[in-house]
């Protein structure tokens, strides 16, 4: 959902959060490791999103901005 707000592929994403597509592939799955959660949640929240108890809000006009 955050990566839709932000306009970012796969491929953004895992270059914002310097990871594989391979490890992003694994998380989608839900067998990550604590680490790539925390560069998946700390890259979308650079770009903007804010994580809140029902979901995600863009928190800085960065819609269509690429990481």
């Amino acid at each position: 959902m955050a990566c839709s707000g932000l306009g970012w592929t796969w491929d953004d994403l895992s270059r914002g959060a310097s990871i594989s597509r391979d490890t992003l592939a694994r998380f989608m799955r839900g067998a990550a490791s604590a680490a790539t959660v925390e560069a998946i949640r700390t890259a979308l929240q650079a770009a903007g999103a804010e994580f809140i108890p029902n979901g995600v809000r863009l928190v800085k006009p960065k819609w269509r901005q690429k990481a």
